[in-house]
């Protein structure tokens, strides 16, 4: 069964029972990218504007109530998750959202005609243009439901961090009296614990957090309202100045209209102040990727010190192999967040004049880029860092055979001696405390007290022990 509809350009067959109409059909045909779709969130927010919409509309009386019902109850389906097939098009398209938003339109309209008991298609029942669009459009609509769709994957996105940094939190009381080796530019450095090392992820997790949370006050201010660009022509004072108001109680978020309304509807610089942090957050999950894949290469040709969970066979031709999947999937994500950035960056500076037209490319990057990144980071913590297991024993092979350990003593000994030292130890291949015994500047009951772990990893300089009849120590 087939039903035609008809518009300026011509006439176009649909599927009788296709919701979408012809100005869907003809976006489907011109931007035939691939099988990629419009992102849910996003329909979602659409549809929830139109809520909005249709709600103010019918309240100064501007559309038949009967009508504006059916058009609310159609538009709160939609957003309640249903008729996700009718949504067929590719997120890029030309036309600053028009095509995505025309396709809301008119599936809104025709569940509406539906709902009233009329066939789909039969515009004079409900009009797409005339009835669910009224007092709006595309450059109003579109840009404040990214915004809504934006603040509502951000929401999550936040929420995640702070999982991702509970579970760091935690390490780090575990790992807490694990002393290691630290490294600095790959090099033997001087001592830290694990546990501290999960407190610097932790902080750098919480900062990503802390901004990626208060960005959401810029996404809040909308342009709904402001129609064609910016200046509400065809709206009603009173609509223009109540649909955010309405859009905030279905919502259950504090937007607010944008007092220049023309700012909004042209400039997009507010996504890419969200890009960017995204951008900072992904920095952070690949420094931390690297990290882990570093301190868990091996298990025994590398560093060893700790373990990750076991997940999945690592290699179809190596038995027993095991591979650090989670944080290569991380640190890809973050990757692809950064290349994301470029594009929506690109977009909103390719605006012209009152109006850009590259919206859809910042939709079809930030959306995603948050929903990939909140998995991500929960599959992070869940799946990977509540996991970890330290091996003490390796942690403590690589300090007690590193030269670093003579770092602690240079202020009593002298920055030359103490090379000296470090520099004979690696000669003879021979642990540094043995080195330092060897030199005759310390016994072995000093040198254990002057190395103890808690002394090593805090702020301070090594004083000289008190005890009886210590050896005397020279300066140079």
């Amino acid at each position: 069964m087939e039903r035609t509809e008809t518009d300026f350009l011509g006439e176009k067959t649909l599927p009788a029972t296709a919701y979408y109409g012809i100005h869907t059909l003809r976006a489907a045909e011109n931007f035939n990218l691939s099988n990629q779709t419009v992102h849910p969130e996003l329909i979602r927010a659409l549809s929830t504007v139109k809520q909005a919409a249709v709600e103010m509309n019918m309240s100064l009386g501007l559309l038949d109530r009967r009508v504006g019902s059916a058009i609310f109850q159609a538009a709160a389906e939609i957003t309640e998750g249903k008729f996700a097939d009718q949504f067929p098009l590719h997120p890029l398209q030309g036309g600053a959202g028009t095509s995505t938003h025309m396709n809301v339109n008119e599936v809104i309209a025709n569940r509406a005609i539906e709902l009233l008991g009329g066939s789909k298609g039969d515009y004079s029942l409900v009009h797409p243009l005339d009835h669910v669009n009224l007092s709006q459009s595309t450059n109003d609509v579109y840009p404040t439901a990214l915004r809504v769709a934006a603040i509502r994957l951000l929401q999550s996105l936040a929420a995640a961090c702070a999982n991702l940094q509970g579970a760091l939190q935690k390490k780090e009381a575990e790992f807490a009296g694990v002393l290691k080796l630290g490294r600095t530019e790959m090099q033997d450095a001087v001592p830290i614990t694990l546990g501290q090392e999960f407190s610097a992820w932790a902080e750098a997790i919480a900062r990503d957090r802390w901004r990626l949370y208060k960005v959401e006050e810029r996404l809040r201010e909308v342009n709904l309202g402001g129609t064609a660009i910016g200046t509400g022509l065809n709206a009603e004072r009173k609509y223009v100045f109540g649909v955010v108001e309405r859009l905030r109680s279905l919502t259950g978020i504090g937007l607010a209209r944008d007092e220049n309304m023309i700012d909004t509807t042209q400039n997009a610089d507010v996504f890419v102040e969200v890009s960017g942090l995204l951008k900072a957050c992904a920095t952070t999950l690949i420094k931390i990727s690297n990290d882990l894949r570093l301190l868990s290469s091996g298990p025994r040709g590398g560093f060893g010190e700790i373990r990750l969970p076991d997940l999945q066979a690592g290699s179809s031709i190596m038995p027993g192999k095991v591979n650090p999947v989670i944080p290569e999937m991380v640190a890809q994500v973050g990757y692809q967040t950064i290349a994301r950035d470029l594009a929506i960056t690109l977009a909103a500076q390719g605006g012209q004049l009152e109006l850009n037209a590259f919206l859809p490319l910042v939709a079809a990057n930030l959306l995603p880029a948050m929903e990939e990144m909140t998995q991500a980071i929960n599959l992070f913590a869940d799946r990977c860092i509540l996991g970890i297991e330290a091996n003490a024993d390796r942690c403590r092979f690589h300090l007690e055979n590193s030269v670093a350990l003579v770092t602690a003593l240079a202020p009593l000994i002298g920055y030359d001696r103490a090379a000296g030292i470090a520099k004979q130890a690696l000669k003879d291949q021979s642990p540094i405390k043995q080195a330092l015994l060897d030199s005759g500047l310390f016994s072995a009951e000093e040198l254990n007290l002057l190395l103890r772990p808690e002394t090593l990893t805090r702020p301070g300089m090594i004083k000289k022990p008190m005890i009886s009849g210590p050896k005397e120590v020279h300066h140079e």
